[in-house]
């Protein structure tokens, strides 16, 4: 992608209203959090007093809105006392150049470095340096100060108690995270009936495991219904894939092949019925015909052999989802799992048991090719530049250009430039809305105090449809708050126009001196991806070779390890694809097929997956074999994918080979799923291996291939005048 098609990307993606679904009153109980520290605050003390608490208030309700499985009163409460601890640490070093430049350098790379926690994490953090960034208007005293970060932990308190006192859709986020997850498997059903072979994003079922982990404190008051489904999700994706398709399960055309797609709709729709019941927290009913559908006659049943296995077992656990349909979560009807001496959950560490996890994330990463290592040396040299360049010049409020560095940067290229764009746009609308009001009203604190605490919230309204709407109110926020303290308009808005381009301008800079680009790193996270999934499909042949509980371990770690992978590579697919940068090792081209090629190799193991057998069940020791060549296979491919060598499968046709001519073969179906995985990965190799020349050539193909897509959407005819 071109540097023009790049910008224009990043424009678009900006000014994007983002469809999602307002929660108005959030927004409503955090904004009143704001108006009660600073009502109290302006009327007892002083402006500047109430602009602190406003300070603590808002940032600590503005972090509530990001997505984190924690309640949120621990993070409201973490995040004022960490503007708290920046407030006050930055006024011991402001005052002189030589000691606050260090400290906000090393502050600010220390938020960078926290995006290894996650993204929450990252966010929170860059708050912090903005908070210390304004210390430099604090009184000159200690005490004065101490007392200015008291009050701005306050506003983190506040936030805290009206969450506590008034609480809305308690585990909101949980629930609808597990009913995204069964949701996501009733659109596969319907996909699957149209569409044999249509693909699953595993991303659902993901969050909803991520959503799952909980401390033992949250699993004591969980939702009884939130206990189980998400495993139910998970062992019914396999069974409507392997009734679907046509190689192991229902005939291509025919009656069972009406037969599945019946079963598949009813399917979706148990799905559906209990997904609404989990968010709702209310029965739900199912279609009277779905339920008929579920009825498998013995004499009559149109599916055979492996068809006919799937479509039972697809009626025992859609049987298990009419349980959670039908009693919408309610306390005494859904089955509660033992005890907590005999609970089984998904742990999440304690605030505090999470230090040591934070510490070997961050290690993990203080690497320089890691993308959140140089995401902060480019805030700390950012953020201290652009401090430095904005106190040289002629205007006030210098910390408004680091500001709005610190808060557009993140650690890919679109997302740092697209929000560069967004609050640009945003800040022009928001003071030209919010000087009009003030030249209209005139000087006076109270009325600027109530149209900030409404700013505020509009933007936490407005915080999840598009970075921009939200800033646009952001920005009128904080001109009001400095009205309240005694600032002209005159002085305020064109100061911060200017220091906010200065700030994205340098953000955007930034990141073309000192990138990190994941199209150089295609080759690696495809070989990750690879490497895994030739673990998971061997772990699943294993099963059939030895049905054992340990086995089956084995496969479901596994099985969670490829879905990371796959999600990493999915990361980095997607940022590649909208970054500027010559392809390296692996072509857009190439990269599309290979994603193809990979996942019909994982579907082809999610189809044995569901084919299984039981403990008790006849073993297949052809499959030990198989296993055993195709794990080290998929290891030596990934290596050679890594260092663009072309990858071979010697050993998986040798094993595959024997299988065919071994006598007695009693597992056909098994070992046809084998041959669909040796297919897939034979069209990765396809996708993946290049010729020398190819090689040499390939990448200078591919950007002119990219030059003649550019032109041909600017010009239809100019992509046939050059090929004339």
């Amino acid at each position: 992608m071109t540097w023009l098609r790049a910008f224009g990307e990043v424009v678009r993606s900006g000014l994007t209203i983002e469809e999602t679904r307002l929660e108005p009153l959030l927004a409503l109980r955090t904004a009143a959090g704001v108006a009660i520290v600073i009502g109290p605050t302006l009327w007892l003390v002083s402006p500047a007093y109430a602009a602190s608490a406003a300070l603590g208030a808002y940032s600590a309700g503005g972090a509530t809105f990001q997505r984190t499985w924690r309640p949120r009163k621990v993070i409201a409460l973490g995040a004022g006392a960490g503007l708290a601890l920046s407030t006050f640490v930055g006024y011991l070093a402001a005052g002189r150049l030589l000691t606050f430049l260090p400290l906000l350098a090393v502050w600010a790379f220390a938020a960078g470095m926290a995006w290894a926690v996650g993204s929450t994490a990252g966010i929170v953090a860059a708050t912090t340096v903005g908070s210390m960034l304004v210390t430099v208007t604090l009184p000159t005293s200690v005490g004065r100060a101490l007392e200015h970060a008291g009050v701005i932990a306050l506003g983190g308190v506040t936030q805290a108690v009206l969450i506590l006192l008034f609480p809305i859709r308690r585990w909101g986020a949980h629930r609808d995270a597990l009913a995204d997850a069964l949701a996501a498997v009733a659109d596969y059903a319907r996909r699957l009936r149209h569409d044999p072979t249509a693909p699953f994003d595993p991303e659902p079922l993901m969050t909803a495991r991520d959503a799952a982990a909980v401390t033992p404190s949250q699993a004591r008051t969980r939702p009884p219904v939130l206990h189980g489904p998400r495993g139910l999700a998970e062992r019914i994706r396999p069974v409507v894939a392997a009734l679907a398709d046509p190689d192991v399960g229902a005939p291509a055309e025919g009656p069972g092949r009406d037969r599945a797609r019946e079963l598949l709709d009813a399917a979706a729709d148990v799905l559906d019925a209990a997904a609404r019941s989990i968010r709702r927290g209310t029965p739900a009913e199912v279609r009277p015909g779905s339920m008929d559908v579920l009825r498998v006659d013995e004499e009559h049943e149109a599916l055979e052999g492996p068809a006919r296995q799937a479509a039972e077992r697809l009626v025992e656990l859609l049987g298990e989802a009419l349980e959670i349909a039908g009693s919408g979560g309610a306390r005494g009807r859904t089955p509660t799992p033992p005890g907590p001496a005999g609970a089984q959950f998904l742990v999440r560490p304690t605030m505090l048991r999470l230090v040591p996890v934070v510490v070997r994330a961050v290690r993990r990463e203080l690497r320089r090719d890691s993308p959140v290592f140089r995401h902060a040396v480019r805030l700390a040299a950012v953020a201290t530049l652009g401090y430095l360049i904005a106190s040289r010049l002629p205007l006030g409020h210098g910390y408004w250009a680091p500001i709005a560095s610190v808060m557009v940067m993140r650690p890919d290229f679109h997302r740092t430039y697209a929000r560069a764009v967004a609050r640009l746009a945003g800040t022009l609308a928001g003071v030209a809305l919010a000087t009009v009001m003030v030249r209209a009203l005139g000087p006076d604190a109270h009325v600027f105090g109530a149209l900030a605490v409404v700013s505020a919230g509009l933007s936490y309204t407005l915080n999840r449809t598009g970075y921009a709407y939200s800033q646009c109110f952001t920005a009128a926020y904080v001109v009001f708050l400095l009205g309240m303290g005694g600032q002209a308009w005159e002085q305020t808005v064109p100061e911060r126009v200017v220091l906010t381009l200065l700030g994205g301008a340098l953000a955007m800079l930034a990141y073309v001196v000192f990138p990190a680009w994941e199209t150089p790193r295609l080759s690696g996270r495809l070989a990750d991806w690879l490497a895994a999934n030739g673990r998971y499909a061997a772990a699943v042949l294993r099963n059939y070779a030895e049905p054992t509980r340990e086995h089956h371990a084995d496969m479901r770690r596994a099985l969670l390890e490829s879905r990371e992978a796959r999600a990493a590579w999915q990361e980095a697919y997607d940022r590649a694809r909208q970054e500027p940068v010559r392809p390296r090792g692996l072509t857009s081209r190439e990269a599309q097929e290979a994603q193809e090629a990979l996942k019909g190799f994982g579907r082809a193991a999610m189809l044995m997956e569901s084919h299984v057998p039981r403990a008790d069940s006849r073993v297949v020791p052809e499959a030990e074999r198989f296993a055993e060549a195709l794990e080290a296979d998929t290891a030596q491919a990934a290596v050679d994918v890594r260092e663009h060598r072309n990858p071979d499968w010697g050993r998986m046709e040798e094993a595959l080979h024997a299988w065919e001519g071994a006598a007695g073969d009693r597992s056909p179906v098994v070992r046809r799923e084998a041959e669909l995985q040796k297919q897939a990965l034979e069209d990765l190799a396809t996708a993946v291996s290049r010729t020398p020349l190819e090689r040499d050539v390939g990448s200078a193909r591919e950007e002119q291939r990219v030059r003649a897509a550019a032109a041909a959407e600017g010009d239809g005819s100019g992509a046939a005048h050059r090929s004339g």
